[in-house]
Formats: structure tokens, sequence, C-alpha cells
């Protein structure tokens, strides 16, 4: 188990602090606790404001505030409604790939999005989607307790440290059996490269009938991104250990990089319809730029 201070450094902590006001969760769970409402009627008490994001209700808008500065704000409100954000960590071992691996960079801007979610009242909860055996069913690996409250926080970095990138996933398994667990809808967070041959669209596709709200977050590499391979190469995948002999041109690579970026319009056009988030993100970038896109719920 790494270290889970170190998840979580001072610097990145006060950026986080500037930020969390603008998380939002568009749904309601139903339960007691604290987050800002959009439920008509509710009782509610004036906590905040934060900025206009498209696809915000219009009602929310403060328009005396705009007449008064010109910048549109959303009204946020107190309410006695619980919000849960669950976050499915892929620990497959395709994230055991690159430098630093994307498996140490998907659990950084995780511990990140955590942080927000509790320093808002939020409830959180970390599982992670890995298959105990290859014809396992059950996708989730480990499912950790919602927690809340920023004193939280040290345990659900601990659950965030505590997994390795190895062995396989499937990761629509993985949204079911969260789905199946999941006693109300709530703000579902998925950090994958998203590398899976499962039916991840269709699982996802439940999760927003089911009312749950959408997040996902794609951790690349750059030699993903952008590969530079030329000659005869022997590939094993490592999640099935199968062997690959591949003659790396030009064409070949066009042809990769032409599947993935077919793969990253298939998770960009699902958000865009079904109003979810995107953030793609490469092992080398600043995390603070894929946390401000998360919170600004942007699509890549």
């Amino acid at each position: 188990m790494s270290d889970p201070r170190s998840l979580l450094d001072p610097a990145f902590v006060r950026e986080l602090e500037a930020l969390r006001r603008r998380l939002s969760v568009t749904v309601q769970s139903g339960g007691a606790g604290e987050r800002a409402s959009r439920r008509r009627g509710s009782s509610a008490e004036f906590q905040d404001h934060r900025p206009y994001a498209p696809g915000d209700d219009l009602r929310r808008v403060d328009w005396a505030a705009f007449a008064r500065t010109g910048e549109p704000v959303l009204k946020l409100f107190r309410a006695e409604e619980d919000s849960v954000l669950r976050l499915v960590l892929d620990a497959s071992a395709s994230l055991a790939f690159g430098s630093p691996q994307k498996f140490e960079v998907a659990r950084r801007v995780a511990a990140a999005i955590l942080y927000l979610a509790l320093a808002n009242g939020q409830r959180a909860q970390v599982l992670t989607a890995r298959q105990a055996a290859p014809t396992s069913r059950r996708g989730l690996e480990r499912i950790g307790v919602p927690r809340r409250g920023r004193h939280a926080l040290a345990s659900l970095l601990r659950d965030l440290s505590e997994p390795r990138a190895g062995g396989r996933a499937n990761l629509a398994s993985a949204i079911e059996q969260t789905l199946q667990q999941a006693e109300r809808p709530g703000l579902l967070v998925v950090v994958s490269d998203f590398l899976d041959p499962s039916t991840v669209t269709q699982a996802l596709g439940h999760a927003t009938a089911l009312g749950h709200q959408v997040a996902l977050i794609q951790v690349l590499s750059r030699e993903e991104v952008e590969p530079n391979y030329d000659g005869d190469f022997s590939f094993v995948d490592s999640e099935t250990e199968a062997q690959v002999e591949l003659s790396m041109d030009a064409a070949a690579v066009d042809a990769y990089v032409v599947r993935l970026a077919g793969l990253i319009d298939e998770l960009r056009t699902w958000s865009r319809k079904h109003r979810a988030s995107y953030v793609r993100m490469t092992n080398d970038e600043a995390l603070e730029g894929a946390v401000r896109r998360f919170v600004s719920r942007a699509v890549d």
C-alpha cells in the first residue's frame, strides 16, 4: 500500500479549496445531509453562489446579481438532502502503464474529487473495479464504506491507496454492480483509461436511466496518445497475457490512432447526449487543469 498522504499535497489542497464551491450535484439522494438543492419548493436556506455553466437550470440564476456584475451566477441552497458521490476506480493492469504510472495519476485525481465532495458536505465512497477471476461476474473487487465529513478523508485515501493495478477488469460489470448496491441515485464518477472490451456505455446508460449523474475521467499515457513505434515488436496484453507480433509502420500507427480516436469520440458523444461530463487527461498533465474541467462539467 502506498502512503495515502502522498495523494494530496498542501499546495494542491489550497487549489481544491478555491474550486470546491463550484462542485454541483444535480440529483437528490433522499437521505439526510447537506447539499446544494435543485428541487423546487424544498425547504432550504441560501448558502452561496457559483458561476453558471452550460446546461444549468436557468431558474436558479440570481438575476439581481447578474444585473450588478454582468456575470451569471447560480444560487446554492443548503437543504436537508443527502448526496452520495460513488467513485469507481479502474485497477486493471492496463493502468500500470506509463511514467508516471496511469494508476498513480488516476488515484491522485480521484483523491482530489473525494476531497471536494467531503468539503461540500457530501458522502463519498470508493469502489475498485477489478475481477477476482476471468470468469467472475463480479466487477468490483472492493466496495468501500460511504463516508462524510472532512475527518473521513484519511479513510477514503486509504481506500484509494490499498489496491495495485493488475489483472483484469470488466468496467461494465463494475458499474452495474455499483448500481445494484446503490440505495438511491447520486454522482457516479468513473476513473479509467476505458481501454476495456465491455459494453461500458450501455452500463452508463443504465446509470442515467436510474437517475444518476455521471462523470467520466479518462487517464491515458502520452505514449498511448502519441505513439512513436517503428519496426517489429512483440506486444503482450497486460490483462490477458496474449502475445501479438506486429510490424509497426506508419500505416499501423495510423490505424491505432484512428481506433483510439473512435473510442474517445464514443465517450464524448455519449457524454454530450446524456449531459454527463467527460474529462480526458494524460499522465504527464497537471492535475489542477483536469480537476477544474471536472468541476465545470466539461466535455473534452
